[in-house]
């Protein structure tokens, strides 16, 4: 029986590399054994739809991309569906990523949830229903994948699972951040599975040490580290794709961008591939 290391495809996450170019993301990419390439942000502009590579000068950037023999797996975008005040912004985000997307022939769009905490889930739930059905009304974006990823008001798997109630299954599924179910929701991997297994089509990677006193840790304390080296059981969220017969894209999402401290992407990527063959 094939391991989930010899199934799924490899991605890298701009967010770890944002003062690269286009042609090295592609070389080290394609030279430490990814498969394809997870954009949030290039260079200065974290929204790839305005940045000249990927709109008047889409076709040469996506011709790059897959002359090295990469894919783009996915757009990784700042749409946040339960956000009722910025429903016309989401749904012209939403337009600039289907024309985006197509040229670079990708298939798969993250978005969060997000919201107002003072409302309900239930109320949230049903604007994220409201505003996903607005998109899904643009031309071609029917044609996508809509994964709402495991992120602020919507890290808890049930929580995420009344979301999904309101979108059309079809067209959309959940992007799991397996460090932000285990440290924010306090789930094991198997249980976010057992929750969130059906609908999971792409997952988030990466691993943190604690520590609270650091200058860069995150709002919960902790602070990003090398695959394999934190305190994350990152190993059994590995063993529990794999026992759920997860064969999608796994993206390693090195938050460089965010938090200037962490290794340099030089280190990180190949230090991830790395890691990952190693559980074979």
């Amino acid at each position: 029986v094939d391991s989930v290391v010899t199934i799924v495809k490899l991605a890298l996450s701009t967010l770890g590399c944002p003062e690269w170019d286009i042609e090295q993301i592609c070389s080290v990419g394609r030279e430490v054994g990814y498969d394809g390439i997870d954009f949030r942000g290039y260079q200065e502009q974290l929204d790839v739809t305005r940045h000249p590579l990927f709109t008047e000068q889409s076709d040469t950037t996506a011709s790059k991309i897959a002359h090295i023999g990469l894919r783009t797996s996915a757009f990784s975008s700042s749409i946040r569906l339960c956000d009722a005040d910025a429903r016309e912004a989401n749904v012209t985000e939403a337009e600039r990523l289907v024309e985006v997307a197509t040229a670079f022939d990708a298939d798969r769009i993250r978005v969060f949830g997000g919201g107002d905490s003072d409302r309900s889930t239930d109320e949230l739930a049903r604007i994220g229903g409201d505003t996903m059905n607005a998109i899904l009304d643009i031309d071609g974006a029917s044609d996508l994948r809509w994964m709402v990823e495991t992120h602020d008001e919507w890290t808890s798997s049930q929580d995420c699972r009344r979301l999904l109630d309101e979108l059309p299954e079809e067209h959309t599924g959940i992007l799991w951040d397996a460090a932000h179910t285990i440290r924010l929701a306090d789930e094991t991997p198997t249980e976010t599975l057992d929750i969130l297994g059906d609908r999971i089509e792409y997952v988030h990677i990466k691993d943190a040490v604690l520590d609270m006193s650091h200058d860069d840790a995150t709002d919960d304390g902790y602070v990003y580290t090398l695959p394999g080296t934190g305190d994350l059981p990152m190993n059994d969220v590995i063993a529990a794709l794999h026992d759920d017969g997860y064969d999608g894209w796994l993206a390693y999402e090195h938050e460089k961008r965010w938090h200037p401290s962490i290794p340099e992407p030089e280190e990180a990527f190949p230090a991830f591939v790395d890691w990952f063959r190693s559980l074979e």
